[in-house]
């Protein structure tokens, strides 16, 4: 091996970004590191969810290049097409590169031709042009609603949907704006969901809260409803039932966006890695983390976690040193609402059972925490800008006095607005 350790990241999203700020952070100049990814911005998805709703989507984009250079990063704008882990070598779109480590964080991507008819008929919420889209979607429901037309929206979540959370802000989100445009009560809002309960990765205090909602806003919520095709005009649903709409708005099933064949896959393209580490199993030298990875829950923070273990892994294997810290999942969020947000803190916990490999760990009452709450919205607010900033920087988003000082204003809010 060189004097210094080679390292390249492959994806410039949270995951991929934490990993490597948290990599220079913690090594300095003592490896040489390369970013590749596909986009020379990163996007802030979390609050893409503005844009139907009158927000620029060039808000949520932060340019990679200043970062990079102040981090002596090399940046590669390419994809990654092929991993050949025997000469530690990556196949890019345009050359090879050459690796001692490697991270891989190019992310997930969204399958809908695996519902018939749902890419035909439904806006599939999931980059910022398909958010505008909704957004001149929603327009028009209003204008057919002012033209006495009643308007039907369903929302949809459909099996192998790994993070059903933004859906439910859109949902919620919707029925403010509509309430405040003076058309809420000539349109009928419908949730239908193939999960068992509400947000069902994050527990039921979470599904509590959303039943809760649902009633006040009269949304008519469906829980074990499964989508087996759509026509239009029309959802079809396992059990027989169809449902009409005048406007589908649904997060299609998830898979990996890029597939590794000499890498160990699950049957949807996620890399198997090891719990603690995130480093992929049977390959020393290869850590993938964010979506890219097995964790059965797609979430910006939990990616955020993962990247810092990786990262704290690796640095200690290059500086001959125990590992400070492990991958302990625990959920982060913030549901907006226009009016009002939820917070909610969720410890998760491997269960080693491989059908269910997650879930929420309800004996850790210190950590579970959800609160409903306005002053919520200053907090996703907060979190808007401080990860752009941080990462805009070239640094990790949890480290140094900013993160303390950000992480003891959630804990103070969390005290007094969540339980």
């Amino acid at each position: 091996m060189a004097s210094k350790a080679k390292v390249v990241v492959l994806g410039g999203g949270f995951a991929g970004l934490e990993c490597a700020f948290y990599l220079r952070h913690k090594l300095g100049t003592g490896i040489d590191l390369t970013l590749v990814s596909e986009r020379d911005y990163f996007l802030f998805k979390p609050n893409t969810i503005y844009i139907p709703f009158g927000e620029d989507p060039e808000d949520f984009k932060l340019g990679l290049a200043r970062a990079a250079k102040r981090k002596t990063i090399e940046l590669i704008i390419s994809s990654a097409r092929d991993i050949d882990p025997q000469s530690r070598r990556v196949q890019l779109t345009d050359r090879a590169l050459a690796y001692d480590y490697l991270v891989v964080a190019t992310g997930a991507d969204m399958r809908p031709a695996e519902i018939p008819g749902l890419k035909e008929n439904a806006i599939t919420v999931w980059t910022p042009e398909e958010m505008l889209r909704l957004r001149a979607g929603l327009q028009k429901v209003v204008a057919a609603a002012r033209d006495g037309r009643r308007q039907r929206i369903l929302f949809l979540v459909p099996p192998f949907n790994r993070c059903s959370g933004p859906l439910y802000e859109l949902c919620l989100m919707t029925d403010t704006w509509l309430t405040r445009n003076q058309a809420r009560d000539a349109v009928d809002l419908t949730w239908t969901t193939y999960e068992q309960g509400y947000i069902q990765a994050f527990g039921p205090r979470l599904n509590s809260v959303v039943t809760t909602e649902f009633a006040e806003r009269k949304i008519a919520g469906f829980k074990q409803a499964v989508v087996t095709a759509v026509e239009p005009g029309v959802a079809v649903y396992q059990d027989g039932e169809r449902r009409p709409f005048d406007l589908l708005v649904a997060f299609p099933p998830y898979i990996a966006k890029e597939t590794y064949r000499q890498l160990p896959l699950d049957d949807r393209g996620f890399i198997a890695v090891e719990p603690d580490s995130r480093r992929v199993v049977g390959h020393d030298a290869i850590f993938a983390v964010g979506d890219a990875a097995d964790f059965p829950i797609k979430q910006a923070f939990l990616a955020l976690l993962q990247g810092d273990a990786a990262g704290e892994h690796l640095a200690a294997e290059i500086g001959h040193r125990p590992p400070a810290l492990n991958y302990e999942p625990m959920s982060m969020c913030v549901m907006e609402e226009l009016n009002r947000a939820t917070f909610a803190q969720v410890p998760l916990r491997f269960t080693g059972d491989p059908l269910r490999p997650v879930e929420v760990n309800l004996k850790d009452a210190e950590h579970y925490k959800v609160g409903v709450s306005p002053m919520w919205r200053m907090g996703k607010k907060l979190l808007g800008v401080y990860a752009p900033w941080r990462f805009g920087h070239g640094e990790p988003f949890h480290a140094g006095f900013a993160w303390d000082a950000m992480d003891l204003g959630l804990k103070v809010m969390s005290r007094f607005l969540a339980e």
